[in-house]
């Protein structure tokens, strides 16, 4: 079953404008199928449409960026209009070849997706300054399958959605046995590939313990010195793979807001994971809601996910936060975000209905920031949350 992706439309009318479409996002999230679909449109098609792979060599070799003239370029994509390069970042200097390609062939569209940011966007930044439109295709997300299903459908989907994540493979699998499979071998043969090539690192073994380490403190803040002291690494090496694995999109960074107010935390930071299904995988814990301890961080894991999908593909500048300060009794806030114009909205996650109806701000962020918008998030209310309608 194929499900509409949320970019399509912008996606679409990106690739029939002058700008460079470059598509970022963790292998196995449908980057290639939802660009094939959408070079399978009568006109596009009419014009014609070259693919070229970076994972093929001898496609490497026809865009070395050492021997590429505008004339090579034309008669490499002969009549065709539209040029689609997947595994971009495969291809050395890519970025300055999507530039002479733009810059002299006026009458081509080109289309670029690449699974590491890391490398692909240092690639393409400076030399397509201007030139490109790009964007993060992540897991599916909630507004995508209900489209494909219905509302009350994916509401009853939510325990496999917090088990088993949202990668379109794993939603679309036959059944449950098909689904943890292809999880497992998501994480084993391809979304940590990029990582462990890094720098020419080959200790697995070592990325293994540290992603156990990290799931482990879902939803707490995390300190890296005491995750590198679990793992038996430096508390910078600890940071530096952190940030690799967030440009591989294998998890993200959310840091405490503060705008220096007495005793607030100002350098500490919570680490979620892109998808659940992938955090769970890396634990090997598949088990039911009701036989886990973690069932709650999920769920904040999850809502926050869904809640940065929406933002992403709606394009709203908004930073994202949780909220603390030194003292444990004055509370803690799970999600913060602060739009372009200053303003504050704050979220508590209950997942139960009942403690939810319960919880009220806490009282030290609300005379800091009186006017700031704070609501809670339970199962009864989620979906106007992710959709970006609270």
């Amino acid at each position: 079953m194929y499900i509409k992706r949320d970019f399509e439309d912008i996606f679409a009318k990106t690739i029939r404008s002058r700008k460079v479409l470059v598509v970022y996002g963790s292998r196995q999230t449908g980057k290639t199928t939802v660009i094939e679909k959408l070079l399978e449109s009568s006109d596009i098609k009419r014009g014609g449409v070259l693919v070229l792979d970076g994972d093929i060599k001898a496609h490497r070799d026809l865009l070395n960026y050492q021997s590429i003239t505008p004339e090579r370029v034309r008669s490499i994509v002969g009549k065709a209009k539209t040029l689609f390069i997947d595994e971009a970042q495969k291809i050395l200097d890519i970025g300055l070849t999507l530039k002479i390609i733009h810059d002299k062939l006026k009458d081509i569209h080109i289309v670029a997706t690449g699974s590491s940011s890391f490398e692909l966007s240092e690639e393409v930044g400076e030399p397509l300054t201007g030139r490109m439109a790009n964007y993060v295709l992540p897991p599916l997300s909630f507004t995508e399958i209900a489209s494909a299903t219905s509302s009350a459908t994916e509401i009853t989907a939510l325990p496999a959605r917090l088990r088993l994540g949202s990668y379109p493979d794993v939603v679309t699998a036959d059944s449950e046995a098909d689904a943890i499979e292809t999880l497992g071998q998501l994480c084993e043969s391809y979304l940590f590939k990029d990582v462990l090539k890094w720098q020419s690192v080959k200790n697995s073994e070592m990325l293994s313990k540290l992603l156990r380490a990290l799931a482990l403190q879902l939803g707490n803040e995390v300190s890296y010195k005491e995750v590198g002291d679990i793992v038996g690494i430096g508390n910078e090496t600890v940071q530096a793979y952190v940030e690799r694995l967030e440009k591989a999109f294998v998890l993200f960074r959310l840091p405490a807001f503060s705008r220096n107010a007495r005793n607030e935390l100002k350098k500490s930071r919570k680490i979620y994971f892109c998808d659940t299904g992938v955090r769970n995988a890396i634990l090997g814990n598949y088990l039911q809601l009701d036989c886990r301890d973690d069932t709650g961080h999920l769920f904040e894991n999850y809502l926050i996910c869904e809640r940065m999908k929406n933002n992403n593909v709606k394009r709203k500048r908004v930073s994202c936060h949780f909220w603390r300060t030194t003292s444990p009794a004055d509370g803690e806030i799970d999600y913060i975000e602060e739009s372009s114009d200053g303003g504050i909205s704050a979220y508590e996650f209950k997942m139960n209905p009942v403690k939810a109806a319960k919880a009220r701000p806490p009282a030290r962020f609300a005379k800091t920031y009186p006017d700031a918008k704070w609501q809670v998030v339970s199962t009864d209310n989620y979906p106007v949350f992710v959709a970006g309608e609270m």
